[in-house]
């Protein structure tokens, strides 16, 4: 009950929210509901070196203080050593196993024609386990092997979670997908659930081995207390705040078109807020900012991966973001990649409701 008190109010904002914004504006509803999404419908903001400015200015001063207390931590601090005694056999056959992938997924063996669509998964999948077998060589331990059912779990709620992503994307059309006009809705459905089913193993999997090099975020155990941030007064405030965003996506996508990554994230955090459960906001308000500097770089590092693996993929996506759609890495622009600090913390923030349900449905 824990669980649905905060999973069905979430839900039924970030699906109902951008609709009665799209409604109440008088826009056509057909569009984006379209499935596969295939029509072009939001005309973005041309580039704006004004907007790029800024954004890199606000991104810096973000960043900055971070990556201050972390390099002066490690004039004094040094790094754990590995524990294990070597590197296991599991993660030399996921080397294996990527290293084909990787073969397959960037070319076009007429052979292989009829499994093409899923060399993105068989990427992940040989990733997902090649950062839990390093996790294990550091510790002796990992997500993999000590928490195998945990670890299932993500899959099914990995794949509800990111398809929420590619409904709030229909109001913004940041990114669209290349080479699906031939598919229906069920292959569509399917191609692209088994890749979405790999983002939260894959990310919360590459914060357990970050967190394995303490120096990565020394410096951030004991560095800003927060306490405001349990405020329940502020997570009214910013519930009403990130609604009221969520709902005018759709009818000002370039003005907000952030909101598709900031919101959720409100949300979730709001709402676990007001009805005292962990959050994300935990560590800060304590002054431990690791884990939350942990889980944004993992998914910056698996953001790398994504975007160069889906480079050279058959069907792949692409990128039109207003305003600072400039100087491409792969098909990312270079400001983009700062989409996925948040959405780290978006991760992590799933992970803490499942959290929720695995202890009400495993009590120790």
């Amino acid at each position: 009950m824990r669980f649905l008190k905060l999973f069905i109010p979430l839900v039924l904002m970030l699906i109902g929210l951008p609709l009665a914004g799209v409604i109440l504006a008088g826009k056509p509803l057909d569009l984006y509901l379209e499935f596969p999404p295939r029509s072009v419908y939001v005309i973005h903001a041309s580039f704006s070196w004004w907007a790029f400015a800024a954004t890199t200015l606000f991104i810096v001063v973000m960043v900055f203080p971070f990556l201050k207390r972390i390099v002066q931590s490690w004039l004094n601090g040094e790094d754990n050593p590995v524990n294990a005694a070597y590197f296991p056999w599991w993660g030399w056959l996921a080397v294996a196993w990527l290293i084909l992938a990787w073969l397959l997924a960037w070319n076009r063996f007429p052979w292989f024609e009829s499994l093409q669509a899923f060399t993105f998964t068989m990427l992940w999948l040989g990733y997902i386990v090649i950062v839990n077998a390093l996790t294990w060589w550091r510790t002796g331990r990992c997500m993999l092997t000590h928490r195998t059912w945990y670890f299932l779990a993500l899959a099914p709620l990995s794949a509800m979670f990111w398809w929420f992503f590619e409904y709030l994307n229909r109001f913004v059309q940041n990114w669209f997908y290349i080479g699906i006009d031939k598919l229906g809705p069920w292959d569509y459905f399917w191609q692209a659930t088994l890749p979405f089913a790999t983002v939260l193993p894959a990310v919360l999997g590459t914060r357990e081995l970050l967190a394995t090099f303490p120096r990565l975020s020394g410096g951030l155990e004991n560095a800003w207390t927060m306490t405001w941030m349990h405020s329940k007064l502020i997570a009214w405030s910013l519930l009403i705040v990130s609604a009221a965003g969520l709902a005018a996506i759709g009818v000002w996508p370039n003005a907000l078109f952030s909101m598709l990554w900031l919101a959720p994230l409100a949300l979730i955090t709001a709402l676990q807020v007001i009805r005292v459960e962990e959050s994300v906001l935990d560590g800060p308000v304590k002054g431990d900012w690791r884990e939350i500097w942990q889980v944004a770089l993992a998914a910056l590092v698996c953001g790398f991966f994504w975007e160069m693996w889906n480079f050279g993929s058959l069907a792949h996506w692409e990128y039109s973001v207003p305003l600072v759609q400039r100087f491409e890495i792969f098909h990312m622009p270079l400001l983009g990649y700062s989409g996925y600090l948040p959405f780290g913390l978006e991760c992590l923030a799933v992970a803490r409701l499942m959290d929720v349900l695995w202890r009400e449905k495993h009590p120790v």
